[in-house]
């Protein structure tokens, strides 16, 4: 039995409840469809799918089989495509992909580490970021990326390789005073600007809950595309951001100040499949920790000086009023 087609043709009338548009988009013939799945339910013993209502269910078997099929599927995947780049030598080349917007210093940095650490290995670099990168990391057509965690993806592994503290990012006319704190509370009434949820669906939502967590419910987030539309929107007054200083000192205009208890940090980890992974995923991953792990250069503090507390609470002057 061919249990990777079988196991692929059930994920996909899991995912579409229903056999006649699972069989469209396999393109093949319905009754084909059933008597696959029907295959696969006697060779393992079990029912997977309730039948009997107009659109098909997830049996408990069904269920349980669920996550066990897309890691074994993408694992099938992936093994035939490392067999293929094998047999053409392509082994060589090792496929990352970082975040769009990634600094020039970096990406420059990468791949100077990778030429001294693994010389030999031609490093293909790609911008990737969301659901496309996870599919092309499980998938096997991207061997490891650098991703903002936490991230959903079954059958990856990730090795953290930077941390970063992230601050409230105002104009320099509506920010406190250099060195002080904000806390999020004092940002309530102000709309938020984040990276596209699509960029780190998981990261976005885990934003948002330290924001409510912490008293600041924004009236609407506005989802920038990139960066420079991000810190063009908070240029605007269009709301505050929570960045790392070191994507606010891009716009000199903006000011960057910590957060009161330190409560968010953008963790960035080298990701790639948990079995089978390209050899030289785990250097990728240590050259990584080297090159973030450089302080960003911006003029800045980074942290509270000892014995201050929030600015809200030592000027008294209430919440952050933002221009416009």
């Amino acid at each position: 039995m061919d249990l990777g087609r079988h196991l692929r043709y059930f994920l996909t009338v899991a995912r579409e409840g229903h056999f006649g548009e699972a069989a469209v988009e396999l393109g093949i013939a319905q009754p084909a469809l059933s008597q696959s799945v029907r295959r696969l339910e006697r060779e393992l013993g079990v029912t997977l799918f309730d039948r009997s209502r107009r659109r098909v269910e997830l049996t408990p078997a069904g269920r349980l089989l669920l996550p066990q099929a897309r890691e074994l599927v993408a694992a099938h995947a992936r093994l035939r495509e490392s067999m293929r780049r094998l047999a053409q030598g392509e082994l060589q080349t090792l496929r990352a992909a970082v975040p769009p917007g990634t600094p020039a210093t970096a990406l420059r940095g990468l791949v100077q580490e990778m030429a001294h650490h693994a010389p030999g290995l031609e490093v293909d670099l790609c911008a990737m970021a969301g659901t496309p990168l996870l599919r092309a990391l499980t998938g096997g057509t991207v061997d490891t990326a650098l991703l903002t965690a936490p991230f959903e993806g079954e059958g990856l592994v990730g090795h953290p390789v930077h941390r970063a503290p992230l601050g409230a990012v105002l104009p320099r006319g509506a920010a406190p005073p250099h060195g002080t704190a904000v806390d999020l509370a004092d940002l309530a009434g102000h709309d938020l600007v984040l990276p596209q949820r699509a960029t780190a669906p998981v990261w976005f939502e885990h934003v948002l809950a330290v924001c409510r967590e912490h008293g600041w419910v924004p009236p609407r987030v506005r989802e920038a595309e990139n960066t420079d539309f991000l810190l063009g929107l908070v240029l605007a007054g269009r709301g505050a951001a929570l960045e790392t200083a070191d994507t606010a000192a891009r716009e000199p205009r903006l000011a960057w100040r910590p957060l009161a208890r330190a409560p968010l940090y953008r963790r960035t980890e080298a990701v790639r499949p948990a079995h089978a992974p390209h050899p030289a995923a785990a250097a990728f991953a240590e050259a990584a920790a080297r090159v973030l792990a450089d302080p960003p250069a911006n003029s800045e503090a980074l942290t509270l000086p000892q014995g201050q507390r929030p600015w809200s609470r030592v000027y008294g002057e209430g919440p952050i009023t933002l221009p416009g």
